[in-house]
């Protein structure tokens, strides 16, 4: 049975608007508060009395883009008031209804926050899952422990005595045959601490165990253990080849710095930055404002930090911008690797995996943190402190010329914003960002830490299938594919998107005598389609808006998309894995605007057979996109062969798209940065000493005159006290 949508109370209309208007109004993208989320949870609650409920997401319902324009074109011409009218206020809430019989049914449900009524509810197709949450995860390993399937394969491979069993549970991966209803199952790769510490920080992705337990997540019961092929190269597929005593031939490597072998180094000195006036961005609850820059910052239980409504020098450029997916499948064809294959964000939620970051760690300088606010299972706001950092840096030179007749540089400094999350996915961390700079140019950006996913091999064996980076551990072979949403609106809702490309011209006595010519060629794209990366070719896409013209070059007004061709997909089109990724199989796919599709490889993902409603079912529908409301999507990402340098934590490993205007200004738009010189940089000089100036302090900034006036810092090098004390005195 389908529930009718309904509220808790039954209300009149001047009711109704009273309480629209007695309480301030969030920003229709600000995400819920607690008392929103607490107020949802109640509604749902009292809708479904029937049912036990457990709570899987409540999250802001983002309002429909045709309602959602007139407020924010009504926000940048300043009349927005508390009384302004607003989209409605909703919460689209995910949940599992449990029924007498202990059967259970996915919900999906929409509520009116303000009015505290639920306004629509769906029952979810049985051979959808829900992500993951953190209870499920957290009751595996207890699950395992406890089972007798488990302790039986355990007791068969001669484990030391004090061992201390470690479990990372995994997503299940997709089915070998698409079914209409499926079990809900989880499994976990399994390690054990180091026997002869037993730190619970040690590394235990060192001593791998070749068991895979498989849970029943409804049951609560291990249905299964899987026993895995552990040979080397001249093993091919064949399991049983293993050694008697399995951790035996493993050894410690470990990160943590009081286990580190050979102690940490003793000649890093600090490197601070400071700015003594302030940061140069403002802030206005979710509002930032920097350096002509103007955009609100989002986040939510899947895709984490999202940028909102951005403008450059009161022009508009974006309506949103987000990470919409990312799968890292698994290249070892040993069963039951075909299924070890994440969808981090569809099957858990970047959001719910976000750090709380710390200052002077994840983020330096002066930082400026964001809170998450989410959910527990029982449907009770919980808030998430630090989850997103924001900060400034220098990147180096933006630009410099230098008259060589007059020997006059002016250069100035590249000073960017950067928009910061971090999430740790067992084993693997992952560092999201936006970056902002001073010519109106957004890069994207990935990078990859963490520690590789290992499983055992035998001793004194390699594997075709990954790279042994300890004895024992295998990290096998696989790839992160990312997929980024963009939503421009380049001076408005109407966009188009042209791929341009630079070839040579050919050599003849007509077109190209000299043979030193090549052209640019352009192609609209009108209808939904993909496309690829082709260096080769120096091919990129620019995004435009046909309607508005640049007075100087006489082109549409756009920006310039620069994709990253790395490698996509290595899995079969017809493997279960490629099937569950169709969008990691181009870098590029342009479909048309319909609210509520965020999702690269579609809303459900967690035990999915096959992409569904992602950007393949987009682009099928064959839609005009010339001069219409469109989105982009690019997939881009690493293919990863680990080193033996990949462990045991793996060094940073980056990517970045950009995203730049393309005869959008009528000049360079950053000409206007300061050519100031940083005299508190100071000189090295052989011979032990350093000197440096401090800059003048501006004269309306209320300090000493003692502090305005130039100094001289000389301190001995072998000095690091010293030293610092002279640049503190320099920077205040």
């Amino acid at each position: 049975m389908r529930p009718e949508p309904r509220g808790s109370v039954t209300q009149t209309v001047s009711e109704k608007l009273n309480i629209y208007l007695s309480t301030p109004p969030p920003h229709p993208l600000d995400q819920l508060s607690l008392d929103e989320i607490n107020k949802t949870r109640d509604v749902i609650l009292r809708a479904h009395s029937s049912s036990s409920i457990v709570f899987r997401t409540i999250t802001l319902e983002e309002p429909a883009k045709v309602l959602l324009l007139p407020f924010l074109q009504a926000e940048h011409r300043g009349e927005v008031t508390n009384r302004t009218r607003r989209p409605p206020r909703l919460a689209r809430v995910l949940f599992d209804a449990i029924e007498e019989d202990r059967s259970l049914e996915l919900c999906d449900s929409v509520v009116d926050v303000r009015l505290g009524e639920e306004v629509s509810f769906d029952l979810i197709e049985k051979k959808y899952h829900s992500p993951l949450n953190a209870d499920e995860i957290a009751i595996f390993p207890e699950v395992a422990m406890a089972s007798p399937l488990f302790q039986e394969a355990l007791a068969e491979l001669n484990l030391p005595t004090n061992v201390v069993i470690v479990i990372d549970p995994w997503m299940y991966g997709g089915w070998d045959k698409p079914k209409e209803t499926s079990p809900r199952y989880m499994q976990g790769l399994v390690y054990a601490r180091d026997p002869k510490t037993n730190n619970p920080d040690s590394n235990h992705y060192a001593f791998p165990i070749p068991l895979i337990p498989v849970m029943d997540i409804y049951k609560r019961e291990i249905v299964r253990v899987d026993k895995l092929a552990t040979g080397g190269r001249n093993d091919g597929l064949k399991y049983g080849t293993g050694p008697k005593n399995a951790l035996d031939h493993c050894r410690a490597v470990e990160y943590i710095p009081e286990l580190v072998e050979g102690g940490l180094r003793q000649d890093v000195k600090p490197l601070n930055v400071i700015q003594p006036y302030g940061p140069s961005f403002t802030t206005t609850g979710s509002l930032v404002e920097w350096q002509k820059w103007r955009f609100r910052i989002g986040f939510n239980p899947r895709e984490g930090a999202t940028i909102h409504d951005v403008w450059y020098d009161n022009r508009s450029v974006f309506y949103r911008m987000s990470f919409s997916e990312m799968s890292v499948p698994y290249g070892d064809p040993r069963a039951p690797f075909h299924r070890k294959q994440a969808f981090d964000f569809g099957d858990g939620g970047a959001g719910r995996a976000a750090n709380n970051l710390e200052l002077g760690c994840d983020c330096l300088g002066l930082i400026k943190y964001f809170d998450g606010i989410m959910n527990d299972t029982s449907g009770k706001g919980i808030v998430s402190k630090n989850v997103v950092c924001m900060h400034e840096i220098d990147d180096g030179i933006l630009w410099k010329h230098t008259n060589y007749r007059t020997n006059r540089a002016v250069v100035t400094r590249n000073r960017k914003l950067i928009v910061q999350f971090i999430i740790t996915l067992a084993n693997y961390e992952y560092i999201f960002a936006y970056h902002f700079d001073q010519a109106g140019g957004i890069t994207i950006e990935t990078r990859a830490t963490g520690v590789v996913s290992t499983v055992p091999i035998d001793p004194g064996t390699t594997s075709p299938w990954g790279n042994v980076v300890s004895p024992g551990a295998l990290a096998q072979n696989h790839q992160h594919i990312f997929c980024v949403r963009i939503d421009p609106a380049i001076e408005g809702s109407k966009n188009t998107v042209i791929q341009e490309e630079s070839h040579p011209v050919p050599f003849t006595p007509e077109l190209n005598p000299w043979g030193n010519a090549y052209e640019v060629r352009q192609t609209m794209f009108k209808k939904t389609c993909w496309a690829d990366a082709a260096p080769h070719n120096a091919r990129l896409f620019k995004i435009v808006n046909q309607n508005v013209r640049n007075p100087i070059s006489g082109k549409p007004v756009g920006y310039k998309l620069v994709p990253s061709p790395s490698q996509l997909t290595l899995a079969h089109p017809d493997s279960i894995m490629a099937k569950r990724m169709a969008y990691a199989s181009h870098h590029l796919w342009v479909t048309r605007y319909h609210d509520g599709e965020f999702w690269a490889a579609g809303r459900f993902t967690n035990q999915s057979s096959v992409e569904s409603g992602g950007v393949k079912d987009m682009t099928e529908r064959n839609e005009n996109i010339e001069n219409e409301d469109l989105v982009i999507w690019h997939s881009f990402g690493l293919t990863h062969n680990p080193r033996v340098e990949d462990f045991p934590v793996m060094p940073i490993e980056t990517h970045q798209i950009h995203l730049k205007p393309a005869d959008f200004f009528t000049k360079n738009p950053a000409i206007d940065v300061p050519s100031t010189k940083n005299q508190t940089s100071i000189l090295y000089k052989v011979g032990g000493l350093v000197s440096g100036f401090v800059a003048e302090v501006p004269q309306n900034n209320k300090e000493s005159e003692r502090t305005r006036q130039a100094k001289i810092v000389t301190v001995e090098d072998n000095s690091t006290e010293q030293l610092a004390q002279g640049i503190k005195s320099c920077c205040m």
